[in-house]
């Protein structure tokens, strides 16, 4: 399955997979009020992305990560804050503790998870009046917006089976967020999405090595992957002067348990 190729590479996915905005982390934990003696869980961590944030409130933080490496990272980067552990496993297969917890969230991983499972299992780890989470993160039209287009050209050479020919980037006006899940999920209340978008520039070096940590590109035989990423260097160095501006989406979507 394609949610375990992360594991490859946590150096790398640590260094290079940008952190969460302020204002969203800030507003996640106003609206959870953490704090001194409350309990996070964090579903499918990563190297810590969140989990730092959320750990330097002071509340106890348990973290289910799938993978060894990204553990092992996540567990360094977490070392100043002893009330915060990791543990790896399946989150669908992991045990929930008798005792329920103010947050539980998931981020950016959400849609790697059991639809099966998922929301009914976050929501049991609630205790009612707890918060549940998810922080998801989309590529939307904006930045070097003329490079969105061009770069296209690539993935249609070098993986036209998985490119849609003249794929465009959706404005973050038209996009449209699915809570239907959440709503449907009993003992849930209303659901509520904010949405935080930022520019973040990249140099060749730094953007072709945040491909390098998409699923899709890590898939990628060494043959194919290795020429698409050169002619996305190409393109950049040569085109746009060795720089270019990618917007990201995150959305903070939040539900109270009943």
């Amino acid at each position: 399955m394609l949610r375990g190729v992360f594991d490859g590479d946590a150096e790398l996915y640590d260094r290079v997979r940008p952190r969460y905005p302020a204002g969203l982390v800030d507003e996640l934990v106003r609206q959870a009020q953490l704090g001194s003696g409350s309990r996070v869980l964090e579903v499918a961590p990563g190297t810590g992305q969140l989990t730092v944030p959320l750990a330097r409130t002071g509340s106890a933080l348990t973290a289910v990560e799938l993978g060894p490496a990204l553990a092992a990272v996540a567990r360094r980067n977490l070392a100043n804050w002893p009330l915060a552990h990791v543990e790896v496993d399946e989150f669908e297969a992991w045990p929930l503790p008798a005792e329920p917890y103010d947050l539980v969230v998931c981020a950016t991983a959400f849609h790697w998870l059991d639809p099966a499972v998922r929301v009914p299992k976050m929501r049991q780890a609630l205790r009612p009046g707890g918060t549940l989470a998810i922080v998801t993160t989309e590529h939307v039209a904006g930045g070097s917006a003329e490079f969105w287009v061009e770069v296209q050209g690539c993935y249609e050479r070098w993986d036209p089976d998985a490119t849609e020919p003249g794929l465009r980037l959706t404005p973050e006006s038209e996009l449209r967020t699915d809570t239907g899940e959440l709503e449907r999920t009993d003992g849930l209340g209303p659901v509520v999405v904010r949405r935080f978008a930022r520019d973040i520039t990249y140099t060749a070096d730094q953007y072709i090595d945040v491909l390098r940590t998409y699923s899709g590109h890590r898939a990628l035989d060494d043959h194919t992957r290795e020429g698409l990423l050169g002619c996305v260097r190409e393109l950049i160095d040569g085109t746009y002067g060795g720089s270019i501006s990618k917007r990201y989406l995150h959305e903070l979507i939040t539900a109270s348990a009943r």
